[in-house]
């Protein structure tokens, strides 16, 4: 269902997992995917289809690209550490110019509806993209937002969360209901990484099914009030 395409950033070009509605469908908006710290690989690229075959126009950017290209990392102790070294040299404000790029992408070719869906480091930059690019967010365990917590909501925003997760403490879902009173909150069974559907160590099956189910009511409801004239 999808293909590689090259966004142009002020980063340089930037390569995107592309993938569009069933053919003869019209598309019911876009939605940006935000890949976790391991790349964009077969499971990123799998969710992207899966919300083309859900009606959307998604667009997965490789926002390491800038760092190292075709990044596609094991889920294991090495990957993770690779990971983190790629988020620390990339850095925030150029991870948002990207996502800014996709916004002004997807804008040129007509979409007026826009959201974004984040997982894990791509959780919190969802958050970010909804403080910083007013686009409609849905952030799944997004292990790093807290620092950025007293940024407003400029958009509809979904934090989702799993139960037993280490990276997020009750405390720090706390601290999200307590900085973002607005925000919608679900709260599912299962560890950081529950949607990761290629990682048996940590896939909730029920709890990533529901919360498919929940982004997909957000994403009807956000993008379109936000195509509305």
């Amino acid at each position: 269902m999808g293909r590689d395409v090259i966004l142009a950033t002020p980063s340089g070009p930037v390569n995107a997992w592309r993938a569009d509605p069933p053919h003869g469908a019209a598309a019911l908006g876009a939605v940006v995917v935000i890949q976790e710290i391991f790349g964009v690989n077969a499971h990123i690229r799998s969710v992207a289809d899966g919300y083309a075959a859900a009606g959307y126009v998604a667009l997965a950017p490789a926002l390491f690209d800038p760092v190292a290209r075709h990044v596609e990392l094991a889920y294991d102790a090495d990957g993770f550490a690779r990971g983190r070294e790629i988020v620390e040299a990339l850095g925030t404000e150029r991870a948002v110019g990207i996502l800014r790029s996709c916004r002004g992408a997807l804008h040129t070719e007509g979409h007026r509806g826009i959201g974004v869906v984040g997982f894990c480091w791509g959780g919190t930059l969802a958050f970010l993209a909804n403080t910083r690019l007013a686009l409609p967010a849905v952030s799944y365990y997004g292990a790093r937002t807290v620092p950025f917590l007293d940024e407003p909501l400029q958009a509809p925003m979904l934090f989702q969360f799993g139960a037993e997760d280490s990276a997020i403490p009750p405390e720090d879902i706390a601290r999200h209901r307590s900085a973002q009173p607005d925000a919608e909150f679900l709260v599912h069974p299962g560890e950081h990484g529950f949607n990761r559907d290629v990682d048996p160590d940590h896939y909730h099956a029920a709890s990533a099914a529901a919360a498919r189910r929940a982004t997909l009511a957000f994403l009807d409801a956000a993008l379109r009030q936000d195509a509305t004239p």
